[in-house]
């Protein structure tokens, strides 16, 4: 559930639902995800050891964020917390913000759950919050993402040369993005 303006926010899906990160993830699996070499292969993470300490601080520096918003995808029969999708660099001025996300639970890999989750979430931000794009970066190894940004209608805007700098390797960076039509 996300608190926006005194109101309580639930997103419910067919399988999952998404809630606001809250501190007690800390105490979860969440922290382990950004130490697992498998989970972190693509992104930023996994550089350096991420602990419960760090996890909590970074919850309590996103909650009542006007330019961040952090939900858990819970699965809805058991409620696990299988991953963390947000809308970041939220820019009200701009109508635009940038889409992220984290699968943590593997097992729950290549099963449309990232998909389900990213559609409530695009739905979320344009609907709710109002945005007209909102767009997305992936490295060039990471197909899984650059299949889940076609999936959601992002189109292939460019490239970013040798943006991102991961296990003593360059690689290109995809930039995607989608735009409301309706907000025109």
């Amino acid at each position: 559930m996300e608190k926006q303006r005194g109101i309580v926010v639930r997103l419910e899906g067919e399988r999952i639902y998404l809630r606001e990160l809250r501190l007690e993830d800390a105490q979860g699996n969440y922290p382990n995800w950004l130490n697992d070499p498998e989970v972190c292969r693509y992104n930023s993470h996994g550089d350096i050891l991420y602990t419960k300490e760090m996890a909590k601080e970074y919850i309590k520096s996103i909650q009542n964020s006007l330019t961040c918003k952090v939900f858990a995808i819970c699965e809805n029969v058991d409620e696990t917390h299988i991953g963390n999708i947000s809308l970041q660099n939220i820019s009200v001025k701009n109508k635009n913000a940038e889409f992220a996300i984290l699968m943590g639970e593997k097992s729950f890999w290549g099963k449309g759950y990232a998909k389900e989750a990213s559609d409530m979430l695009l739905e979320y931000g344009f609907n709710n919050l109002c945005l007209h794009r909102i767009y997305c970066g992936t490295s060039e190894a990471n197909t899984p993402m650059q299949k889940l940004a076609h999936a959601m209608n992002m189109e292939k805007e460019g490239v970013k040369k040798e943006a991102l700098f991961k296990d003593n390797k360059f690689y290109d960076v995809f930039e995607y993005a989608i735009v409301n039509e309706t907000q025109k």
